[in-house]
């Protein structure tokens, strides 16, 4: 065979061979508000399957995320229960001008592990048949002030006012509300739409200002293939589709 045509046989071997060869996988630390646990890592395990990158996720109150990430914390993409702090994150210079966007609009739920405790109004809340109800940090969580915007807008706060046991974030409240610390408690509806037994009231969302959720890409995780491709995929079908089955609304 001539050398011409085997050296012509060869590149087109290596070129195919470029082709079929996959991207390298990479990794992305990703701060990702406690609200959103259970969609997060449904998110995270297709976000893997559809890329081969693997989203690093941690969960936690938006406050305190954005504290970490003001003081160094290596997070590449922040997805916060509010839109204060990538605003924030924004205007601080800790993020990639043009990426913020709402990713999900939470809905708060009352919620009791005794069946037909609430009712379907949150009557319970004027009867005060309980003695502890749990909410996260108002400082701090966004569904913490929705559950006090609520608790006003019924005209009951300042009869309950002692009976409020504040956990870190929501997750600290669910779990006072879970586990029986608290016979009720106000918390993201994600937390319990697939829990069976028990009783819930999911609050009107005229009762509270929007629970909007954004998402930021940091300055972290700019030149990061990861962080890009997570921030992408958050805004694709199969992330809205799961984001839905959680109880969150989207736009």
């Amino acid at each position: 065979m001539p050398r011409t045509i085997v050296a012509a046989l060869r590149w087109f071997a290596l070129l195919g061979a470029s082709f079929s060869t996959p991207l390298i996988a990479a990794e992305t630390q990703i701060a990702v508000a406690a609200n959103f646990t259970e969609p997060a890592k449904r998110i995270a395990a297709a976000f893997e399957t559809a890329t081969g990158h693997k989203a690093l996720l941690a969960f936690g109150a938006s406050g305190g995320f954005y504290t970490q990430i003001s003081h160094g914390a290596p997070f590449e993409v922040f997805l916060s229960a509010d839109t204060e702090r990538p605003a924030q994150a924004d205007r601080d210079g800790l993020s990639v001008p043009g990426s913020r966007f709402t990713y999900a609009v939470g809905r708060l739920a009352l919620y009791s592990r005794t069946a037909g405790l609430i009712d379907a109004g949150g009557a319970v809340l004027k009867t005060q048949n309980f003695e502890k109800i749990a909410i996260a940090d108002p400082m701090t969580a966004p569904y913490g002030r929705a559950a006090i915007e609520t608790m006003r807008a019924l005209s009951v706060y300042e009869r309950l006012e002692r009976k409020i046991v504040t956990g870190s974030s929501i997750a600290q409240a669910y779990q006072f509300t879970s586990t029986g610390a608290a016979q009720l408690g106000f918390v993201a509806l994600s937390q319990v739409i697939a829990t069976p037994g028990g009783s819930r009231w999911i609050v009107p969302a005229r009762l509270h200002a929007p629970i909007e959720q954004q998402a930021v890409l940091l300055k972290a995780g700019a030149a990061r293939p990861a962080a890009r491709a997570f921030i992408r995929f958050l805004k694709s079908p199969a992330a809205l589709a799961i984001i839905r089955r959680y109880g969150y609304a989207t736009r």
